[in-house]
């Protein structure tokens, strides 16, 4: 029998890491019953990172209410992996898909915070934090707020919240903030390594996505570029040049001036978290993917972390994708055996996402019949 690991990030838009695991487990089943198959959904500290992470360690989830990105209400989904260990998405709350019609100058990361306020009244001393899809800009600014952090203006009163409020930015306090973390480590989980400003920094590479104008890039990032100086005023020290510091808006930068803590690879903590390792040791065939595999796929993204592992093992490994470039020659030079597309025919994008739980089944199943090569 054939051990097989479906170790794969979520299909953007149409299909979570757990759903196309399954998806995939299934057509595989389906074609091949001499299989054995262990699923192991993955992140990359993006949506789907507290699922992937609960699902592995057996972890509690967790729900609170916390401050939305411009105001009011939500509820937010967290997780304890023990008693010691929380692990937070801050899109949970302030993600791209939350109040996606209102301006990113007002939108603040303050919910985040909440929910680091909640963990460590939990009493966690450690602190995951994914930083993928952001619906900020504001540098952290609004999470170290929400714990104690303050951000004056020339009258001493507390700045508005969001990129908007750092026009008024002239002081900041961050003394109960730092008394308030003192027992707590907080790893930022990032697949970006952007700085915080400039022509590779948060708001010129992502601020266009999130719906930040061509009038306000300039002037956002010179918000930015004052928060970081009067930052490294304060603290003495310069974060804003650390790679990944302008993932998530620039709740990077936050993460390490403001929280004290550090950022690592979001695809290589999550591995190390689930134990893939372990899992895939004695494996006959892994199988990895994402939405989409191109030449970006080379930099860092999870099917390459998937793919290092796969390597040290010594198992082959399959990639699948909902869209493969014409330009996959380097990915294959750097050891996938094999990369598959779910579609097989033309199609539109929607059609392609509503689709996805039978185009992802039946490239499970093709793969089942391909693993019969050879068997009499």
């Amino acid at each position: 029998m054939k051990k097989i690991v479906i170790a794969v990030d979520s299909f953007k838009g149409s299909a979570s890491s757990s759903e196309a695991a399954e998806y995939l487990s299934r057509g595989l089943i389906q074609a091949n019953q001499s299989v054995e198959v262990t699923k192991v959904p993955l992140a990359d500290g993006g949506e789907g990172t507290v699922t992937a992470i609960l699902s592995a360690t057996d972890g509690k989830s967790m729900t609170t209410k916390v401050s939305g990105p411009v105001g009011g209400q939500m509820d937010a989904k967290w997780g304890l992996i023990d008693d010691q260990t929380a692990v937070i998405e801050m899109a949970a709350a302030a993600g791209f898909t939350q109040d996606k019609n209102r301006d990113v100058a007002l939108k603040s990361t303050y919910g985040v915070g909440e929910l680091i306020q909640t963990a460590i009244d939990h009493g966690v001393t450690k602190i995951y934090l994914g930083l993928g899809g952001s619906s900020t800009n504001d540098g952290g600014v609004g999470m170290a707020q929400a714990l104690g952090g303050h951000f004056l203006d020339q009258n001493g009163a507390e700045i508005p919240q969001g990129i908007d409020g750092l026009g008024h930015l002239a002081k900041i306090d961050l003394t109960g903030l730092q008394e308030r973390l003192r027992q707590v480590q907080v790893i930022g989980l990032s697949d970006v390594d952007n700085p915080l400003t400039g022509e590779t920094g948060a708001t010129q590479v992502f601020g266009p996505q999130k719906g930040v104008g061509p009038d306000q890039i300039g002037l956002f990032d010179h918000r930015l570029h004052r928060l970081a100086d009067l930052t490294a005023s304060s603290l003495g020290d310069d974060f804003s040049n650390v790679p990944g510091a302008g993932a998530a808006g620039g709740l990077g930068f936050g993460v390490l001036a403001f929280l004290g803590g550090r950022l690592t690879s979001g695809i290589n903590a999550i591995i190390h978290i689930v134990g893939l390792q372990t899992i895939i040791q004695d494996a006959d065939l892994v199988i990895t993917g994402e939405g989409q595999i191109d030449r970006q796929t080379l930099n860092g993204k999870l099917p390459m972390g998937v793919l290092k592992v796969a390597q040290q093992a010594k198992v082959p490994i399959i990639a699948v994708a909902g869209s493969v470039s014409d330009h996959v020659q380097p990915l294959y030079e750097q050891g996938f055996d094999l990369i598959v597309s779910t579609t097989t025919r033309p199609m539109s994008v929607s059609d392609a996402i509503s689709a996805a739980p039978e185009l992802i089944t039946q490239t499970g199943y093709r793969l089942g019949k391909m693993l019969l090569f050879g068997k009499n």
